[in-house]
């Protein structure tokens, strides 16, 4: 199959979000090849300024280091599959022309802050706004409009509240069937988990499908109000046009 003739969906997140289970979702297409951030280790060897990860050493040695090796073989090659699902986070958008985002079909996949913040602090205790990826969606979402179209935006809320309407909404969007297969995986590690899976799918791993949304019992974290503000801003620029 030419590369020309790909779907090539890439899906740009938030950490801390469905964004695993919406690549489960989408591994269980018989036409689809799923895709666990091929940019994660491009980001880490490039930011020298950045909190630290868990499992760093296994990331870098697993993956090409090289971004722009990374888009033309990875999310640019010939890849044998009609339909090909890159999960990639938005703040691993670094050090990169971002013209080839051009060639791909993009969706923004969104968090509330307030959950999304306070599930990262747990495992990445200090962090800033370059962190959360909430201003690289915007970015992408203004040369999305500047271009003359609608980006296409899920919000993980409103996602787990309905997950067949938001997908089959999804599906029409990007231009591919939707399959009622997508609603449900086996749980456990999957064989296109990225290395770094150990340290953060627990619940993506115990998971069959789309858990319904639960809000956060706990208080907020007073530490990170003020960047919660940032982040919230952001958000609601964004929300608008989420698939309802």
């Amino acid at each position: 199959m030419k590369a020309s003739e790909t779907k090539r969906i890439s899906i740009w997140s938030s950490p801390r979000n469905v964004s695993t289970a919406l690549m489960y979702s989408f591994a269980q297409r018989p036409d689809t090849r799923v895709f666990d951030e091929p940019l994660y280790a491009h980001y880490l060897s490039s930011q020298a300024e950045r909190p630290p990860h868990p499992g760093e050493e296994d990331i870098l040695r697993a993956q090409h280091n090289d971004g722009e090796r990374v888009v033309e073989d990875v999310l640019l090659g010939e890849l044998g599959k009609p339909v090909l699902f890159y999960k990639n986070m938005a703040h691993h958008l670094v050090d990169l022309d971002w013209g080839f985002l051009n060639r791909l079909t993009n969706v923004l996949l969104l968090r509330q802050p307030c959950d999304m913040l306070h599930s990262y602090s747990k495992t990445i205790p200090e962090f800033g706004l370059a962190d959360t990826g909430y201003d690289k969606l915007k970015r992408i979402a203004d040369g999305i409009i500047a271009a003359g179209e609608a980006p296409v935006v899920i919000d993980s809320k409103r996602l787990l509240e309905s997950p067949e309407s938001v997908l089959r909404s999804l599906c029409q969007k990007v231009g591919i069937d939707f399959m009622s297969s997508m609603l449900s995986w086996e749980a456990g590690p999957k064989k296109d988990d990225g290395v770094w899976a150990p340290h953060w799918y627990h619940n993506a791993h115990r998971s069959t499908g789309f858990a319904p949304y639960q809000p956060k019992p706990e208080p907020f974290p007073e530490r990170l109000k003020a960047l919660l503000d940032e982040c919230q801003l952001l958000y609601d620029e964004l929300l608008p046009w989420a698939i309802s």
